[in-house]
């Protein structure tokens, strides 16, 4: 993904965001032996001393791949869950139950559930359910040895019948994402899922790098319409970025 700030949009990413097909992107077809085929990568967790694995598969998208908010947000987990975590979680005495929308490979869930021994729901588009169910699953010791448990459901953002899906299964406690805007065609569909899971009490903690000033302002404009939001921590800029992750938490208004 460009780092530049314009808002011009590659419809290779757009389409990448809205399929639902199965089938492996031409690219991969001819090569498919291209070292981004595939990539395995591992994550310590200092906290626990214990190390969770995630598949990428670079090829099949923007979805199947690792993205630096991810990387923040477990950080924060690891190292500093308190920010991130109201006192009344953090006090719960039975286990938290935790979405997080737009899971992509699942770090930061599978991450959630061995850290906190939290029960996670990690959702995402059909076509990316797969390879996080692969995830989950790699990571199933890990996460059950702290108490902790995941599963998969999709959840195409704006779908009644998906968002029913989920919330029969579970209320949760806390709402998670990252790096979850992208175009503003899915700004909205992304804030009324938000509004569906994250009522009441529970919030919506989001790390979002910012990379389209005008996009960017377009989503806090209207998130702030029905949720107070609130600035957690900002990392300092990348070096291959003009900016930081920033964390960010979304309490629906009373």
């Amino acid at each position: 993904m460009a780092s530049s700030d314009s808002d011009e949009n590659p419809d290779f990413l757009l389409s990448t965001l809205h399929s639902d097909s199965e089938e492996e992107p031409q690219e991969q077809k001819q090569n498919p032996n291209s070292a981004l085929k595939e990539l395995d990568h591992t994550h310590l967790l200092h906290s626990i001393n214990a190390t969770i694995t995630i598949r990428e598969v670079r090829s099949r998208g923007l979805s199947f791949q690792l993205w630096p908010a991810a990387s923040s947000l477990v950080s924060l987990l690891d190292l500093n869950p308190s920010l991130l975590l109201s006192p009344s979680l953090q006090s719960k005495q039975t286990p938290l139950r935790i979405l997080e929308l737009g899971s992509g490979t699942g770090l930061v869930g599978i991450a959630a559930a061995a850290l906190l021994g939290a029960r996670v729901t990690l959702t995402d588009l059909p076509n990316v359910v797969p390879n996080l169910q692969f995830n989950a699953e790699l990571n199933s010791l890990v996460v059950s040895l702290r108490g902790g448990f995941v599963s998969v459901q999709q959840l195409r953002w704006g779908d009644e019948q998906d968002a029913a899906d989920v919330t029969s299964t579970e209320k949760f406690d806390l709402v998670v994402g990252s790096d979850v805007v992208y175009y503003e065609e899915l700004i909205e569909p992304l804030l009324k899922a938000v509004e569906v899971f994250a009522k009441g009490e529970t919030a919506f903690v989001m790390a979002h790098l910012r990379r389209w000033k005008k996009r960017d302002a377009t989503f806090f404009r209207k998130a702030r319409k029905n949720f107070i939001v609130e600035v957690l921590h900002k990392d300092p800029p990348l070096p291959e970025w003009r900016s930081g992750v920033a964390v960010y938490r979304l309490t629906a208004k009373k």
